[in-house]
């Protein structure tokens, strides 16, 4: 547009031969027009893009936000999936290990039987050798028998089904073991059923 101005000057110095100031002056005022115009329409645009970018930013603020909370949430999720695992897997026998209690239970019933001959005798050795075999491989899983008698009462351990006032024994002691009882690790499975001391 400005070279198109100032060939319209040189026309109009041309055809006239001399230059009328007048003319030279309505066209410089045209041609700072036309620029202020064009400064306008550069900084209305200059500031619409620097919305624009304001807005992107923001924008990107608040994704990278989004993304890191993400991240971590993700990072918690794996672990917590990971605890998951490894509780899963120290305590999987759990089950198995609470169905097989009655069964050793009985075993235990058993051998207390007296064999009064050489048949039952037999009998009775291999049953405590089958009872040996399933409390070595209990063992193995971490399952562990939990002593009672003489030992002072532990609630988180034993389940007091009856009490005694015995003048003999220590005070809070249990005297007697009337069921077993048996932890995985550090989990109690089931608590030892016994009687305690005044």
């Amino acid at each position: 547009m400005a070279n198109e101005n100032e060939v319209v000057k040189e026309e109009i110095e041309v055809e006239e031969g001399n230059v009328d100031h007048d003319v030279v002056e309505t066209i410089e005022q045209a041609e700072a027009e036309l620029v202020e115009e064009q400064e306008n329409d550069v900084n209305a645009e200059l500031s619409k893009a620097n919305e624009k970018i304001a807005e992107l930013e923001a924008k990107l603020g608040e994704a990278e936000n989004r993304i890191l909370r993400q991240v971590a949430d993700f990072e918690n999720f794996k672990r917590r999936a990971r605890l998951d695992q490894e509780t899963a897997a120290t305590y999987r026998a759990q089950s198995l290990v609470n169905d097989l209690l009655p069964a050793l239970d009985n075993f235990e019933r058993a051998l207390q039987v007296e064999a009064t001959n050489e048949q039952a005798k037999s009998i009775m050795q291999g049953v405590e050798m089958v009872y040996r075999s399933i409390i070595d491989a209990l063992k193995k899983e971490g399952v562990e028998a939990i002593e009672a008698v003489g030992k002072p009462f532990d609630p988180n351990v034993h389940q007091a089904v009856m009490q005694v006032s015995d003048p003999d024994a220590e005070s809070n002691v249990v005297l007697e073991e009337f069921q077993k009882g048996y932890k995985l690790k550090d989990r109690v499975l089931r608590p030892s059923m016994v009687k305690v001391n005044e």
